[in-house]
């Protein structure tokens, strides 16, 4: 698939010398900085070493001072607590999180705490009528809910009427109507001037957490321990690692790296990974696993895992876990292979969007399923399946399209919807999916522009190979952690071609050794991830361009640099 490549504006030449001077760094490096907002010394001091006392006030988030008086009472008072959440990554290491935490402060018994992940397929996502049952049969009268309840007004109304309060961690987007809880705490409400809004839902748990902390005399110090689980759900939900997120991620993978918790090091053991942990660790290997778990069998067993007490217990449930995933992973590209098939079958190569639904598609799989389309067709895409007798499923966007507010302007054809402007959650009757198909198909196609249909790659630099030493890549590093809000650095450098020893690995990627024409001994090795179809024009040895990021690479013990080739222009 055609790609578009967009290089950034140069920053101001006299704030590009003057930030070069003070930093003692080069230009390429100084401009990167400014592009990022970085412009001035005590901002790159910030940047580059992000402290823990730069978190925002948590009192200044609406209703937090309601939401420590509650949770106080509770444990003063030996009331029965669960604490609720989201089967995802975000939703069980925020139980981990706030488990541990209660746990940690709770004088007595721990027969009067416990955690409820609800089943994906018995009882969807977020808040259900079987959770609040649970609680209420089960004597439990504070439930601690995270990354979901936003808009559960009808439940927590219900909840209320049975002797159930609830306290919501939430940063999801409102709907019309609040609900009727002790406390709310979501950055995203009306009228919450919370100073960053863009926290996932652990940090959002993390922020009563410190709350608590503060209002109990407890050292910030002891909450350390739980920065790990912060950092998996900022990492794992896509959130912009910008502002609080990025003390929060930087020293939570300093928390990884330090002192892992028994259950992460369970998975990177049984993963033979490398430290130190960075954020594609995060992303490619420990959040997969633990969204295996809710997507397969339980969310539950993650927060057994990511808990655990011993190594043994925890090799035991990550060798469940690591049976999920692969189980899922199998899911995955059988169901892609089906819906690639049905997008060409049903003649919807053309459209602005793509709706596909078939009954038998595992349900835990339907948003991988609809970004893997979107790789292969670039356009807003919901994919959905059977579950109780209604259809359900997960929307994926592009780049610069409101995938929420789409689903929102059909949403008399739904029975419930969520979510953010990238991602949501659906569900409808079956009776409703043809009309809605072509709702959203005309609402996509109304408000989409045509540049949002190719996928594009933004380009921060254009920067000859001569210029990548090692005291660049040292600096380079010092950038992350990276993520949404701060990508890692893409280059341009034009007219390579390889040295001769280009080929396939695996079934679609390519690795090359790219040089100058004129200079073989200036060059760098490369990976090119499933572009292994551009084989034989990298061996015409005519020059080509290259877009990039510079990455580590580690073979037989050895570390060199190479590029992780974004894209190719012949």
């Amino acid at each position: 698939m055609e790609k578009r490549w967009a290089i950034k504006e140069k920053g101001d030449q006299s704030t590009v010398d003057l930030l070069q001077k003070e930093l003692g760094v080069d230009s390429i490096l100084a401009n990167l900085l400014i592009q990022r907002g970085v412009d001035t010394f005590e901002k790159a001091k910030e940047f580059f070493r992000p402290s823990l006392s730069s978190l925002h006030d948590p009192f200044l988030m609406q209703d937090m001072d309601l939401a420590v008086e509650r949770l106080e009472l509770a444990i003063n008072s030996d009331e029965r607590i669960l604490v609720f959440g989201d089967y995802d990554v975000d939703g069980t290491t925020a139980v981990s999180m706030m488990y541990s935490f209660i746990r940690s402060v709770y004088s007595d018994d721990l027969a009067y705490l416990n955690y409820y992940i609800p089943d994906r397929y018995k009882e969807g996502y977020g808040i259900s009528k079987i959770g609040i049952d649970y609680a209420k049969e089960n004597d439990y009268t504070l439930i601690v809910c995270l990354d979901c309840g936003i808009k559960s007004v009808e439940l927590i109304a219900y909840a209320k009427e049975i002797g159930v309060e609830f306290i919501i961690c939430d940063h999801h987007l409102a709907g019309d109507t609040l609900p009727d809880a002790v406390a709310i705490l979501d950055p995203k409400r009306p009228q919450c001037n919370y100073p960053f809004d863009e926290l996932c839902g652990a940090g959002v748990g993390f922020k009563l957490i410190q709350a608590y902390a503060i209002r109990n005399n407890i050292p910030f110090e002891e909450l350390h321990q739980y920065l790990d689980l912060v950092a998996i759900a900022i990492a794992a939900d896509i959130v912009p690692i910008v502002d609080e997120n990025r003390a929060l991620c930087f020293h939570g993978l300093a928390e990884i790296n330090a002192n892992t918790r028994i259950g992460i090091k369970a998975i990177l053991n049984t993963n033979n990974v490398r430290r130190p942990i960075n954020v594609g660790n995060v992303v490619f290997v420990i959040a997969p696993r633990i969204n295996a778990a809710g997507r397969i069998t339980s969310g539950r067993l993650a927060v057994q895992l990511m808990t655990s007490e011993t190594m043994e217990d925890a090799e035991g449930y990550c060798a469940q876990i690591n049976t999920n995933n692969t189980d899922r992973r199998e899911l995955d590209k059988s169901i892609t292979e089906e819906a690639l098939k049905m997008v060409a079958d049903e003649g919807l190569v053309d459209n602005r969007s793509t709706v596909l639904c078939k009954e038998d598609w595992h349900k835990g799989v339907v948003g991988i399923v609809a970004s893997r389309v979107i790789e292969k067709h670039y356009k807003p895409t919901i994919i959905l399946t059977e579950s109780n007798g209604m259809y359900v499923g997960s929307a994926r966007s592009v780049k610069g399209f409101d995938v929420h507010e789409a689903i929102s302007a059909c949403s008399e054809l739904l029975e419930q919807y969520g979510g953010h402007k990238y991602a949501a959650g659906l569900s409808m009757k079956p009776e409703n999916f043809k009309a809605f198909k072509e709702k959203f198909e005309k609402e996509v196609a109304g408000k989409i522009e045509e540049h949002m249909l190719t996928e594009e790659v933004v380009i921060d630099s254009e920067i000859e190979m001569h210029e990548i030493t090692d005291k660049f890549f040292r600096i380079l590093k010092q950038f992350a952690p990276f993520g949404p809000g701060n990508p890692s650095p893409v280059f341009k450098t034009a007219g390579l071609r390889d040295k001769g020893s280009a080929k396939k690995v695996g079934e679609t990627h390519l690795k090359m050794d790219l040089c100058y024409p004129e200079n073989m001994k200036v060059g760098m090795g490369a990976i090119a991830f499933n572009q292994g179809l551009h084989l034989a024009k990298v061996n015409s040895q005519k020059p080509f361009d290259v877009c990039y990021s510079i990455e580590e690479n580690e073979w037989l013990g050895k570390v060199t640099l190479q590029m992780n080739v974004k894209d190719m222009k012949f």
